[in-house]
């Protein structure tokens, strides 16, 4: 899976970084692993997406 990922982010032509969760499978159904995937996509979302002004 890590290798198709990093195709995939080979292929972006934004800003971008690969985040791998140390112990977790594909499914993260590891204790802690959605979890923490959660918190990187939300830091993400603050980050990238910005509110429209009024």
């Amino acid at each position: 899976m890590i290798r198709m990922n990093e195709e995939a982010l080979a292929r972006l032509r934004v800003e971008k970084r690969l985040e791998i969760i140390p112990g977790a499978g594909h499914l993260f159904e590891e204790p802690g692993a959605l979890e923490e995937v959660a918190r990187l996509a939300a830091e993400w979302f603050a980050r990238h997406l910005v509110p429209a002004e009024a």
